[in-house]
C-alpha cells in the first residue's frame, strides 16, 4: 500500500477560509495563504483547496485564490469548486493547482472526466463524490451535488466505479452525515467507495480524533486523509496525526 498522507483542507467562501457543519453553518477558520503556509510548514503531504461556493453561484473557481496559496506551497495542491470545462482545469493548473476536483460538472458531463484525463493525464484528475444516507439506492448511498443541495437519484458507488472507468485518477467521497461533525470519517460510505474502486481515495468529512484518521485506513480503506475543523482550530496537530499512525504500525509520507 502507498504512504498515508496527510491532506489540510482550505473550504473557501468570500476570499477567507471556512468550515461548517453538514455543509452549512459556515464559520471563519483564517487567511488562505497562512494558513497553507502553515500547514506545509506543519508537515502536510498534500493541500486541498475547494471553493464551495462556487458551482451555487454559478461561477469558476476564483483564479487569484489559487495563484496566492500556490506561491506558497512546494506540496501539491488540488482545487475544486465550479471548474466545469477543459478551459477551467487549463486555468486553474495554470494558476499553479497540481491537480483539479469536479463534482457537479462531472455529473452533469461525465465525458468531461474522460476527455480531462485524455488531455492532461489521470494524476491530474480527482472526481469529489458527495453523497448521503438512502436505502433506495443499491449501496444504500446517494450522489449529492450543488455543493449538497440537489440529490440527483444515483448511486454514489456506482458513480465511483464510472469515474474510474472514465480515467479519473483519484476519488473524493464526502459524506453529508459526517462532514463537520467531527464525530468521525464515514467509514461506511469510505469503505462502500474504496472497495469498488482501484483508485487512491480520499477519506473526507467528520475526522475528530486521532483514532478517526486510523480508521478511515484500516476499515475505510482510504490512503489519503483530508481534515478541516480539527487543523483549522488547532484540536490536532499534523505530525501528532502522522506518529499516531506510525505508532499503530502504519507507513506514513514524511
Amino acid at each position: 500500500m502507498e504512504p498515508i498522507k496527510i491532506m489540510p483542507c482550505l473550504d473557501m467562501k468570500n476570499g477567507r477560509v471556512v468550515k461548517g457543519v453538514h455543509f452549512v453553518d459556515i464559520k471563519d477558520a483564517g487567511d488562505p495563504v497562512e494558513n497553507a503556509a502553515f500547514y506545509q510548514t506543519e508537515g502536510a503531504n498534500e493541500l486541498a483547496m475547494l471553493d464551495i461556493a462556487a458551482t451555487l453561484e454559478n461561477r469558476k473557481t476564483r483564479l487569484e485564490w489559487v495563484k496566492k496559496v500556490s506561491s506558497v506551497l512546494t506540496i501539491p495542491l488540488t482545487v475544486g469548486g465550479g471548474i466545469s470545462s477543459l478551459d477551467d482545469i487549463e486555468m486553474v493548473l495554470g494558476a499553479g493547482a497540481s491537480r483539479v476536483s469536479m463534482n457537479s460538472a462531472a455529473v452533469k458531463n461525465p465525458e468531461l472526466v474522460r476527455q480531462a484525463a485524455r488531455k492532461f493525464g489521470a494524476a491530474k484528475i480527482t472526481v469529489a463524490i458527495d453523497a448521503k444516507r438512502n436505502k433506495a439506492m443499491p449501496s444504500g448511498f446517494e450522489l449529492v451535488v450543488s455543493g449538497g443541495t440537489l440529490p440527483v437519484a444515483k448511486d454514489a458507488v456506482a458513480w465511483a466505479k464510472t469515474c474510474q472507468e472514465l480515467g479519473a485518477g483519484v476519488i473524493l467521497p464526502t459524506s453529508m452525515d459526517g462532514d463537520g461533525t467531527k464525530a468521525g470519517y464515514d467509514i461506511a460510505y469510505t469503505k462502500a467507495i474504496s472497495s469498488a474502486v482501484t483508485l487512491p481515495v480520499v477519506a473526507s468529512g467528520g475526522a475528530g480524533k486521532l483514532e478517526d484518521f486510523y480508521e478511515a485506513v484500516v476499515n475505510g480503506g482510504a490512503s489519503i486523509l483530508l481534515a478541516a475543523s480539527v487543523f483549522h482550530f488547532r484540536m490536532l496537530k499534523i505530525e501528532d496525526v502522522k506518529e499516531y499512525l506510525r505508532a499503530k504500525g502504519l507507513t506514513v509520507a514524511e
